[in-house]
């Protein structure tokens, strides 16, 4: 039996305890992150908490629409074992009951009905050594070894540091995101699950790498670049270093993308392509 439940009827404890348990464990479906990222959400529970799906909701025009917030790439169904079939019977109730925008399921999720993929690329847990030797790019080998001059640091939220990442970070044209962003940032400092790495040319800073720490997982949020130093190669360099440091025993998730040379540099380092289907209105789409 699906039922679809409004915030303040949620039992939070039932919830936690069905993602803790579910074989598509996802940081973006916790309580406190959706919280801090969309602020307006609800749920889909399958019997008592057997498999549950978060909606988020954000009203314009005084409609409710399920759109993915800013920053979170993948939610989707949350069971013990992924179920084609309960699945099905939650995409049904998601688009019946739903003005859908965007909704983006986990890479766990499969279903009977085609639904379109996006890519996003990961790293194992892996032998840093054997995953240079085997895995990177003859190309991106070069340009980290290139590199070397530069310095790696890891950096604490600070203003200074809040400002480089507002100066340079590209992507987010409006103010409101840019907020949010910074909001995000703050967030996850004081949830311990913000990791700073930096690039220095001699002690200016010139490259951040910010990451959502995780216990068994290093997630990259944003590489924020000064364009100014780009023959550095300041990011080859970093992503390179912070494998270095945690790819023993962390998964590296680079979180997209479908822009071909960003997704061609992810591949560089041997990240391996996982998919993850969506639901999209086109024509919401186009009237946005």
């Amino acid at each position: 039996m699906m039922k679809r439940l409004k915030y303040h009827e949620i039992d939070f404890q039932k919830y936690s305890k069905c993602l803790e348990n579910s074989a598509q464990q996802n940081w973006y479906a916790k309580k406190e992150v959706l919280d801090e990222l969309s602020g307006n959400w609800e749920i889909l529970v399958y019997e008592d908490y057997k498999a549950v799906l978060p909606v988020p909701l954000k009203k314009k025009f005084g409609i409710n629409f399920v759109i993915m917030p800013l920053f979170c790439q993948q939610l989707g169904v949350f069971s013990e074992q992924d179920d084609i079939e309960i699945n099905n019977q939650f995409l049904q109730f998601l688009k019946k009951n739903y003005k859908v925008f965007l909704y983006s399921f986990n890479h766990h999720n499969s279903f009977s009905e085609h639904l379109d993929k996006k890519k996003n690329y990961t790293i194992p847990v892996s032998d840093y050594v054997i995953l240079r030797r085997k895995k990177y790019f003859k190309g991106r080998k070069s340009t980290a070894k290139c590199a070397q001059h530069l310095i790696y640091k890891e950096i604490e939220l600070n203003e200074e540091h809040i400002s480089f990442v507002e100066k340079h970070f590209k992507g987010l044209k409006k103010e409101t995101d840019i907020k949010k962003f910074k909001d995000y940032l703050k967030f996850l400092h004081h949830s311990n699950s913000l990791k700073l790495c930096a690039a220095y040319l001699e002690e200016k800073l010139i490259n951040v790498a910010v990451l959502v720490d995780e216990n068994s997982k290093l997630s990259l949020l944003g590489l924020i670049n000064d364009e100014t130093y780009k023959t550095e190669n300041g990011p080859s360099f970093l992503i390179d270093k912070i494998l270095n440091h945690y790819i023993h025993d962390k998964e590296f998730n680079f979180m997209g993308s479908n822009i071909r040379g960003i997704e061609v540099f992810f591949k560089s380092f041997g990240g391996e392509l996982q998919e993850y289907p969506y639901l999209q209105s086109k024509i919401l789409k186009k009237l946005s």
